[in-house]
């Protein structure tokens, strides 16, 4: 069955009722500020501004109550823009009390500031009234509320972001330091990250340390942290470029002092990686269809926390093309008349679902014959360029997924190979 966004924008606006009340909220770090409006757009009562607490909550609370009781409204439904991480505890503690609430897109909200007084002037009353329109015309998403596991691998995952790219800093300056005071080291140890190489700047860290060494002082060396070190031939190369070296003498000292700092950041950082992943792979466990998709080879443990972290459950999504929604890989078209502008991906949604896709299908088509075959059949045969063929796939994915979270289905390889003729 194929999946039309129209049926569930049509879902959107036949959900609100004319015994709604439709509140929108403005977000912010300290003071959020609410106006409502009911199933025509007529503004019903007068703004609140309340505090980003408990007794600012409490107060939106009874603000709702009395606005239904004086206007005969059952329903109440509560839109806001997903600022950051500032909403997500008003949106918790509304759902508590049963009251529902919803998100709108921060673009559409900038593109609809207009609509009520044709001005491009912007406030936070002006903005939560813009919001409360945009919910009565059913232009908004559900929230998704997932379960501990889920949002542990998001928090896990982002986690995880900070600490790699502190691990490539790190990294990355180390190759400068390098640069700088031993350039020669890449003659003996082609990768800076290599434990004899990272064992070296730990034990003798610039060139003038090594004049006066013998090869089995460099030897003893290595076995005094490493378990299995470099041989001999190493160590006589190391010496021979070292008594070369072009790098700078001066200030030793102090480039003594920053590769010790540089070797503590890219220690900790590696230890913390190394923590974050094990934490992964234990809440992996706990969820019941991570493990069948799993089988699916060319996916790994990191690929799959990823993306569940992002889209929560995928047995919650009625069709893998939502999932791909959500990620903001769905395509947009601009065309008028005769005149036909260029297809291209809209990017509206979660960037890191989006990585994350990508880089599990790139990792498939490298390693799963399956899609491999798709791929090579796409391009040669369909003639596709090659990256078409991938964000292709990357849909594809997104139903397999989806398709064995809702059926908690294994992985059949022979689906997939019946389909090869006719490519994704």
């Amino acid at each position: 069955m194929k999946f039309k966004m129209q049926n569930k924008q049509n879902q959107l606006i036949e959900r609100i009722s004319v015994k709604h009340l439709i509140v929108g909220v403005d977000i912010a770090q300290q003071l959020h500020v609410a106006r409502a409006v009911n199933f025509r757009g007529i503004v019903v009562g007068d703004p609140l501004a309340f505090k980003n607490n408990e007794e600012g909550f409490a107060s939106l609370l009874i603000w709702i109550k009395n606005l239904q009781r004086l206007n005969n409204l059952d329903e109440a439904i509560v839109g806001m823009e997903p600022t950051g991480h500032y909403w997500i505890n008003l949106s918790k503690w509304l759902s508590k009390q049963n009251i529902e609430v919803v998100s709108v897109n921060p673009h559409l909200v900038k593109r609809n500031k207009e609509n009520r007084d044709n001005s491009q002037s912007k406030s936070d009353k002006k903005d939560a009234l813009v919001i409360a329109d945009m919910v009565k015309n059913g232009y908004y998403s559900e929230v998704r509320y997932t379960s501990e596991s889920f949002e542990k691998l998001r928090v896990l995952m982002s986690n995880r972001d900070v600490v790699v790219k502190r691990l490539v800093s790190s990294i990355n300056q180390l190759n400068r330091w390098v640069d700088i005071v031993f350039p020669e080291l890449r003659q003996v140890f082609k990768d800076i990250k290599a434990k004899g190489a990272i064992a070296t700047l730990r034990l003798f860290p610039s060139p003038v340390e090594l004049e006066t060494l013998q090869p089995h002082d460099i030897i003893r060396g290595w076995k005094s942290i490493m378990k299995r070190q470099p041989g001999l031939k190493k160590a006589i190369l190391l010496l021979q470029v070292a008594r070369k070296s072009v790098g700078t003498r001066q200030a030793l000292d102090a480039y003594k002092f920053h590769l010790e700092q540089l070797l503590e950041e890219y220690d900790l950082a590696i230890t913390q990686l190394e923590r974050v992943e094990k934490q992964v792979t234990e809440v992996l466990n706990k969820i019941p269809f991570s493990k069948k998709l799993l089988t699916i080879k060319g996916i790994s443990e990191i690929s799959l926390a990823g993306i569940l972290g992002e889209a929560g459950d995928l047995s919650s999504f009625s069709h893998g093309n939502s999932l791909l929604r959500h990620a903001g890989l769905h395509l947009a078209e601009a065309s008028s008349g005769k005149w036909k502008g260029q297809i291209v991906i809209s990017k509206r949604g979660r960037s890191r679902l989006r990585r994350f896709l990508f880089l599990a299908t790139m990792s498939l088509v490298a390693n799963n014959p399956e899609f491999k075959t798709l791929h090579t059949h796409n391009v040669k045969v369909k003639k596709m360029k090659k990256m078409k063929s991938i964000m292709k796939l990357v849909g594809k994915l997104a139903r397999i997924f989806v398709g064995i979270s809702r059926r908690n289905e294994s992985y059949c390889p022979d689906k997939l190979q019946s389909l090869s003729p006719m490519a994704a």
